[in-house]
Protein backbone atom coordinates (compact mmCIF):
# COMPACT_ATOMS: atom_id res chain seq x y z
CA UNK A 1 0.00 0.00 0.00
CA UNK A 2 2.64 2.50 -0.93
CA UNK A 3 1.26 4.11 -4.06
CA UNK A 4 2.03 7.90 -3.38
CA UNK A 5 -0.87 9.53 -1.33
CA UNK A 6 -1.05 12.80 -3.59
CA UNK A 7 -1.65 11.23 -7.07
CA UNK A 8 -4.15 8.53 -5.51
CA UNK A 9 -6.20 11.86 -4.15
CA UNK A 10 -6.08 12.95 -7.36
CA UNK A 11 -7.84 9.57 -8.65
CA UNK A 12 -9.95 9.89 -6.00
CA UNK A 13 -11.60 13.23 -6.17
CA UNK A 14 -11.78 12.42 -10.26
CA UNK A 15 -13.40 9.54 -9.31
CA UNK A 16 -15.75 11.15 -6.99
CA UNK A 17 -17.72 12.94 -9.90
CA UNK A 18 -18.27 15.55 -6.98
CA UNK A 19 -16.33 18.58 -8.34
CA UNK A 20 -17.08 18.47 -12.24
CA UNK A 21 -16.87 22.32 -12.17
CA UNK A 22 -13.24 22.11 -11.85
CA UNK A 23 -12.32 18.19 -12.30
CA UNK A 24 -14.43 17.53 -15.02
CA UNK A 25 -17.17 14.58 -15.22
CA UNK A 26 -15.76 10.86 -15.04
CA UNK A 27 -17.94 7.83 -16.57
CA UNK A 28 -17.27 4.53 -14.48
CA UNK A 29 -17.16 1.54 -17.08
CA UNK A 30 -18.96 -1.21 -15.27
CA UNK A 31 -17.40 -5.01 -15.08
CA UNK A 32 -19.39 -7.79 -15.40
CA UNK A 33 -19.56 -10.42 -12.50
CA UNK A 34 -21.04 -14.23 -13.16
CA UNK A 35 -23.45 -14.41 -11.04
CA UNK A 36 -25.73 -16.56 -12.44
CA UNK A 37 -26.81 -19.22 -10.75
CA UNK A 38 -26.91 -17.24 -7.87
CA UNK A 39 -29.88 -15.30 -5.78
CA UNK A 40 -27.91 -12.98 -4.03
CA UNK A 41 -29.35 -10.67 -1.42
CA UNK A 42 -28.01 -7.01 -0.64
CA UNK A 43 -28.99 -5.46 3.31
CA UNK A 44 -28.29 -1.68 2.97
CA UNK A 45 -29.12 -2.12 -0.67
CA UNK A 46 -29.76 1.80 -0.51
CA UNK A 47 -26.50 3.19 1.00
CA UNK A 48 -23.33 4.25 -0.36
CA UNK A 49 -21.95 0.97 -0.44
CA UNK A 50 -25.60 -1.62 -1.30
CA UNK A 51 -26.38 0.97 -4.43
CA UNK A 52 -22.75 0.89 -5.69
CA UNK A 53 -23.22 -3.17 -5.24
CA UNK A 54 -26.37 -2.79 -6.32
CA UNK A 55 -25.41 -0.81 -9.86
CA UNK A 56 -22.47 -2.96 -10.60
CA UNK A 57 -24.48 -6.45 -10.19
CA UNK A 58 -27.58 -5.29 -12.06
CA UNK A 59 -25.14 -5.14 -14.87
CA UNK A 60 -23.81 -8.58 -14.14
CA UNK A 61 -25.29 -11.69 -14.38
CA UNK A 62 -27.52 -13.41 -11.84
CA UNK A 63 -30.11 -15.69 -11.54
CA UNK A 64 -32.20 -13.03 -8.90
CA UNK A 65 -31.31 -10.03 -6.94
CA UNK A 66 -33.03 -8.71 -3.67
CA UNK A 67 -32.30 -5.52 -2.70
CA UNK A 68 -33.69 -4.40 0.83
CA UNK A 69 -34.04 -1.27 3.21
CA UNK A 70 -35.11 0.12 5.90
CA UNK A 71 -35.09 3.66 4.64
CA UNK A 72 -38.61 4.16 2.04
CA UNK A 73 -37.17 7.38 0.53
CA UNK A 74 -33.22 6.08 -0.48
CA UNK A 75 -34.70 3.03 -1.64
CA UNK A 76 -37.41 4.62 -4.04
CA UNK A 77 -34.12 6.55 -5.16
CA UNK A 78 -32.23 3.94 -5.95
CA UNK A 79 -35.72 2.23 -8.06
CA UNK A 80 -35.32 5.64 -10.25
CA UNK A 81 -31.92 5.44 -10.52
CA UNK A 82 -31.76 1.79 -12.38
CA UNK A 83 -35.41 2.41 -14.03
CA UNK A 84 -33.71 2.03 -17.28
CA UNK A 85 -31.84 -1.00 -16.91
CA UNK A 86 -32.90 -4.25 -16.82
CA UNK A 87 -34.53 -5.28 -13.29
CA UNK A 88 -36.57 -8.42 -14.49
CA UNK A 89 -35.59 -10.24 -11.61
CA UNK A 90 -34.57 -7.65 -9.23
CA UNK A 91 -36.90 -7.15 -6.41
CA UNK A 92 -36.62 -3.79 -3.54
CA UNK A 93 -38.26 -4.58 -0.82
CA UNK A 94 -38.51 -2.67 2.30
CA UNK A 95 -37.69 -4.04 5.54
CA UNK A 96 -36.22 -4.10 8.55
CA UNK A 97 -33.47 -6.64 9.28
CA UNK A 98 -34.23 -6.49 13.14
CA UNK A 99 -37.70 -8.21 12.62
CA UNK A 100 -37.03 -11.90 12.95
CA UNK A 101 -40.15 -13.09 11.17
CA UNK A 102 -39.65 -10.99 8.33
CA UNK A 103 -36.40 -12.10 7.43
CA UNK A 104 -37.26 -15.60 7.84
CA UNK A 105 -40.33 -15.43 5.45
CA UNK A 106 -38.16 -13.29 3.11
CA UNK A 107 -35.61 -16.32 2.99
CA UNK A 108 -38.15 -18.96 2.24
CA UNK A 109 -39.84 -17.39 -0.39
CA UNK A 110 -36.64 -16.05 -2.04
CA UNK A 111 -33.52 -18.78 -0.91
CA UNK A 112 -30.64 -16.27 -1.16
CA UNK A 113 -27.71 -17.90 -1.85
CA UNK A 114 -25.07 -15.38 -0.93
CA UNK A 115 -25.82 -12.20 1.11
CA UNK A 116 -23.92 -9.21 1.28
CA UNK A 117 -24.73 -7.72 4.22
CA UNK A 118 -23.92 -3.95 3.95
CA UNK A 119 -26.98 -2.66 6.44
CA UNK A 120 -25.08 -0.40 9.59
CA UNK A 121 -25.00 2.23 11.26
CA UNK A 122 -21.73 3.62 10.27
CA UNK A 123 -21.14 7.66 11.22
CA UNK A 124 -18.36 7.73 14.76
CA UNK A 125 -19.86 10.91 16.29
CA UNK A 126 -23.50 9.52 15.69
CA UNK A 127 -22.99 6.34 17.49
CA UNK A 128 -21.03 8.15 20.51
CA UNK A 129 -24.21 9.38 21.35
CA UNK A 130 -26.75 6.50 20.22
CA UNK A 131 -25.35 3.71 21.55
CA UNK A 132 -28.02 1.62 21.94
CA UNK A 133 -29.13 2.00 18.37
CA UNK A 134 -25.36 0.81 17.68
CA UNK A 135 -25.57 -2.38 19.09
CA UNK A 136 -28.84 -2.96 18.01
CA UNK A 137 -28.33 -3.13 14.29
CA UNK A 138 -24.14 -3.58 14.12
CA UNK A 139 -24.88 -6.16 16.16
CA UNK A 140 -27.98 -8.00 16.93
CA UNK A 141 -28.78 -7.10 13.39
CA UNK A 142 -25.82 -8.35 11.90
CA UNK A 143 -26.43 -11.81 14.23
CA UNK A 144 -29.50 -12.44 13.31
CA UNK A 145 -29.20 -12.15 9.87
CA UNK A 146 -25.88 -14.83 10.26
CA UNK A 147 -27.91 -17.23 11.92
CA UNK A 148 -30.67 -16.98 9.60
CA UNK A 149 -28.24 -17.45 6.74
CA UNK A 150 -26.73 -20.42 8.99
CA UNK A 151 -29.64 -22.41 9.23
CA UNK A 152 -31.20 -21.60 5.91
CA UNK A 153 -27.62 -23.39 4.59
CA UNK A 154 -26.78 -20.48 2.14
CA UNK A 155 -23.33 -20.57 0.31
CA UNK A 156 -21.59 -17.11 1.29
CA UNK A 157 -22.16 -14.65 3.78
CA UNK A 158 -19.93 -11.59 3.27
CA UNK A 159 -19.98 -9.26 5.93
CA UNK A 160 -19.28 -5.39 5.37
CA UNK A 161 -16.67 -4.00 8.10
CA UNK A 162 -14.54 -1.33 8.25
CA UNK A 163 -10.57 -0.56 9.23
CA UNK A 164 -12.61 0.90 12.17
CA UNK A 165 -12.78 -2.17 13.69
CA UNK A 166 -8.92 -2.73 14.04
CA UNK A 167 -8.05 -1.64 17.56
CA UNK A 168 -11.66 -0.22 18.15
CA UNK A 169 -12.02 2.93 20.49
CA UNK A 170 -15.54 4.07 19.29
CA UNK A 171 -18.41 3.11 19.73
CA UNK A 172 -18.91 1.78 15.55
CA UNK A 173 -15.69 0.43 15.69
CA UNK A 174 -16.58 -2.00 18.24
CA UNK A 175 -19.86 -2.91 17.46
CA UNK A 176 -18.60 -3.90 14.08
CA UNK A 177 -15.48 -5.90 15.46
CA UNK A 178 -18.25 -7.74 17.52
CA UNK A 179 -19.71 -8.77 14.63
CA UNK A 180 -16.76 -9.88 12.82
CA UNK A 181 -15.87 -12.26 15.69
CA UNK A 182 -19.51 -13.53 16.47
CA UNK A 183 -19.65 -14.46 12.43
CA UNK A 184 -15.99 -16.02 12.78
CA UNK A 185 -17.23 -17.88 16.00
CA UNK A 186 -20.15 -19.19 13.62
CA UNK A 187 -18.67 -20.21 10.89
CA UNK A 188 -16.79 -22.67 12.99
CA UNK A 189 -20.19 -24.78 12.95
CA UNK A 190 -21.18 -23.66 9.88
CA UNK A 191 -22.18 -25.32 6.27
CA UNK A 192 -22.24 -21.63 5.34
CA UNK A 193 -18.91 -19.56 4.51
CA UNK A 194 -18.47 -16.46 5.87
CA UNK A 195 -16.08 -14.06 5.57
CA UNK A 196 -15.56 -9.89 6.71
CA UNK A 197 -14.25 -7.45 4.18
CA UNK A 198 -12.75 -4.20 5.54
CA UNK A 199 -11.62 -0.97 4.20
CA UNK A 200 -11.26 2.59 5.15
CA UNK A 201 -13.99 5.40 4.35
CA UNK A 202 -15.32 5.65 0.75
CA UNK A 203 -14.28 8.92 -0.86
CA UNK A 204 -17.63 10.93 -1.32
CA UNK A 205 -20.09 8.53 0.40
CA UNK A 206 -22.85 9.90 2.09
CA UNK A 207 -22.11 12.07 5.56
CA UNK A 208 -18.40 11.77 4.65
CA UNK A 209 -15.52 14.25 4.61
CA UNK A 210 -15.95 15.58 1.35
CA UNK A 211 -19.72 15.89 0.41
CA UNK A 212 -19.34 17.66 3.54
CA UNK A 213 -16.42 20.02 2.30
CA UNK A 214 -19.00 20.67 -1.12
CA UNK A 215 -21.18 21.74 0.48
CA UNK A 216 -19.44 24.35 3.08
CA UNK A 217 -18.02 25.43 -0.12
CA UNK A 218 -21.29 25.83 -2.06
CA UNK A 219 -22.47 28.11 0.88
CA UNK A 220 -19.33 30.39 1.30
CA UNK A 221 -18.03 28.92 4.63
CA UNK A 222 -15.15 27.69 5.79
CA UNK A 223 -13.60 24.31 5.65
CA UNK A 224 -13.57 22.86 8.63
CA UNK A 225 -10.97 20.11 9.93
CA UNK A 226 -11.13 18.54 12.96
CA UNK A 227 -6.94 18.13 13.30
CA UNK A 228 -4.10 19.47 11.32
CA UNK A 229 -2.94 15.67 11.83
CA UNK A 230 -5.82 13.57 10.86
CA UNK A 231 -5.52 11.22 8.17
CA UNK A 232 -7.99 8.37 6.60
CA UNK A 233 -7.44 5.80 4.58
CA UNK A 234 -10.01 5.86 1.66
CA UNK A 235 -11.10 3.81 -1.34
CA UNK A 236 -13.75 4.86 -4.16
CA UNK A 237 -17.04 3.39 -3.69
CA UNK A 238 -16.81 1.95 -7.51
CA UNK A 239 -13.23 0.18 -6.44
CA UNK A 240 -14.59 -0.98 -2.76
CA UNK A 241 -17.50 -2.65 -4.50
CA UNK A 242 -15.74 -4.86 -7.27
CA UNK A 243 -13.22 -5.71 -4.75
CA UNK A 244 -16.23 -6.85 -3.05
CA UNK A 245 -17.71 -8.78 -5.50
CA UNK A 246 -14.27 -9.87 -6.63
CA UNK A 247 -13.91 -11.43 -3.08
CA UNK A 248 -17.42 -13.36 -3.40
CA UNK A 249 -15.88 -15.01 -6.44
CA UNK A 250 -12.98 -16.16 -4.30
CA UNK A 251 -12.87 -20.18 -3.80
CA UNK A 252 -12.09 -20.14 0.09
CA UNK A 253 -13.65 -22.46 2.66
CA UNK A 254 -13.27 -21.03 6.32
CA UNK A 255 -13.15 -17.75 7.78
CA UNK A 256 -11.57 -14.94 6.25
CA UNK A 257 -10.80 -10.90 6.75
CA UNK A 258 -9.86 -9.25 3.60
CA UNK A 259 -8.52 -5.74 3.21
CA UNK A 260 -7.80 -3.76 0.46
CA UNK A 261 -5.25 -1.54 -1.21
CA UNK A 262 -5.96 2.04 -0.62
CA UNK A 263 -2.73 3.54 -0.52
CA UNK A 264 -1.15 5.86 1.77
CA UNK A 265 -3.67 7.73 4.40
CA UNK A 266 -4.65 10.72 3.04
CA UNK A 267 -4.13 13.75 5.83
CA UNK A 268 -7.64 15.51 5.52
CA UNK A 269 -5.97 18.95 5.80
CA UNK A 270 -4.03 18.05 2.16
CA UNK A 271 -7.73 17.43 1.13
CA UNK A 272 -9.18 20.69 1.97
CA UNK A 273 -5.78 22.41 0.45
CA UNK A 274 -6.13 20.71 -2.97
CA UNK A 275 -9.69 22.16 -2.70
CA UNK A 276 -8.68 25.26 -1.98
CA UNK A 277 -5.96 25.60 -5.21
CA UNK A 278 -8.92 23.89 -7.55
CA UNK A 279 -10.97 26.62 -6.84
CA UNK A 280 -8.76 29.25 -6.63
CA UNK A 281 -8.84 28.88 -10.97
CA UNK A 282 -12.64 29.88 -10.30
CA UNK A 283 -11.77 33.00 -7.89
CA UNK A 284 -13.30 31.14 -4.47
CA UNK A 285 -11.59 32.12 -2.16
CA UNK A 286 -11.42 28.74 0.84
CA UNK A 287 -10.96 29.16 4.18
CA UNK A 288 -9.63 25.92 6.16
CA UNK A 289 -10.35 26.07 9.93
CA UNK A 290 -9.23 23.71 12.30
CA UNK A 291 -11.30 22.75 14.87
CA UNK A 292 -10.91 19.76 17.35
CA UNK A 293 -11.72 16.21 17.09
CA UNK A 294 -15.26 15.40 17.86
CA UNK A 295 -16.41 12.14 19.98
CA UNK A 296 -14.67 8.42 18.95
CA UNK A 297 -12.56 9.93 16.20
CA UNK A 298 -9.12 8.39 16.32
CA UNK A 299 -6.27 10.82 14.47
CA UNK A 300 -5.39 7.97 12.54
CA UNK A 301 -6.93 4.21 11.44
CA UNK A 302 -5.27 1.09 11.05
CA UNK A 303 -5.34 -1.47 8.89
CA UNK A 304 -4.40 -4.21 10.51
CA UNK A 305 -3.90 -4.51 15.14
CA UNK A 306 -0.61 -5.78 16.17
CA UNK A 307 -1.58 -9.53 16.19
CA UNK A 308 -2.41 -9.41 12.47
CA UNK A 309 -0.52 -9.81 9.14
CA UNK A 310 -1.56 -8.82 5.57
CA UNK A 311 -0.60 -11.65 2.96
CA UNK A 312 -1.32 -11.54 -0.67
CA UNK A 313 -3.74 -12.97 -2.61
CA UNK A 314 -4.36 -13.84 -6.33
CA UNK A 315 -5.55 -9.89 -7.02
CA UNK A 316 -3.02 -7.18 -6.36
CA UNK A 317 -5.38 -5.16 -4.53
CA UNK A 318 -6.92 -7.50 -1.92
CA UNK A 319 -5.02 -8.42 0.90
CA UNK A 320 -5.91 -11.54 3.75
CA UNK A 321 -5.58 -10.84 7.14
CA UNK A 322 -4.16 -13.33 9.01
CA UNK A 323 -4.72 -13.30 12.52
CA UNK A 324 -2.64 -14.82 15.11
CA UNK A 325 -5.78 -14.90 17.92
CA UNK A 326 -8.18 -17.24 18.32
CA UNK A 327 -11.67 -16.07 19.29
CA UNK A 328 -12.63 -16.50 22.84
CA UNK A 329 -15.99 -17.70 22.70
CA UNK A 330 -17.04 -16.78 26.30
CA UNK A 331 -16.78 -13.72 25.44
CA UNK A 332 -19.46 -14.10 22.81
CA UNK A 333 -21.92 -14.99 25.19
CA UNK A 334 -24.22 -11.97 24.14
CA UNK A 335 -26.27 -11.96 27.47
CA UNK A 336 -24.77 -9.34 28.72
CA UNK A 337 -25.24 -7.38 25.71
CA UNK A 338 -29.14 -8.28 25.58
CA UNK A 339 -29.21 -6.12 28.86
CA UNK A 340 -28.49 -3.15 27.19
CA UNK A 341 -31.68 -0.65 27.13
CA UNK A 342 -31.88 2.65 25.77
CA UNK A 343 -32.58 3.87 29.76
CA UNK A 344 -28.52 3.14 29.95
CA UNK A 345 -25.76 5.44 30.04
CA UNK A 346 -23.56 5.88 27.39
CA UNK A 347 -20.63 5.03 29.41
CA UNK A 348 -22.08 2.13 30.96
CA UNK A 349 -23.05 0.68 27.30
CA UNK A 350 -19.64 1.50 26.01
CA UNK A 351 -18.14 -0.57 28.72
CA UNK A 352 -20.27 -3.25 28.55
CA UNK A 353 -19.30 -3.25 24.69
CA UNK A 354 -15.66 -3.12 25.59
CA UNK A 355 -15.75 -6.62 27.69
CA UNK A 356 -16.29 -8.11 24.18
CA UNK A 357 -13.18 -7.63 22.57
Amino acid sequence: MNRPSNLYLEELLIDSNLFPDVLGKKKHKMIQHDFSKETILITGAAGSIGSELSKQLIKSKFKKLILIDVAESPLYNLIKEVEFENTQNVEFILLNILEKEAITNLFKRHKPTIIFHTAAYKHVPLMENNPYEAVKLNIFGTKLLADISNSFKVKKFIFISTDKAVNPISIMGISKKVAENYINLLSKTSDTIFCSTRFGNIFGSNGSVLPLFKKQIELGLPITVTHKEISRFFISKHKACKLILDVANFNYTNYHIFTFNMGKPIKIIDLANRLKVLYASKNVKIEVVITHLRPGEKLNEEITSKNEALLPTKNKDIFLVKNGNNINSSKLNFSELETITPYLSKEKIKSILRSYI
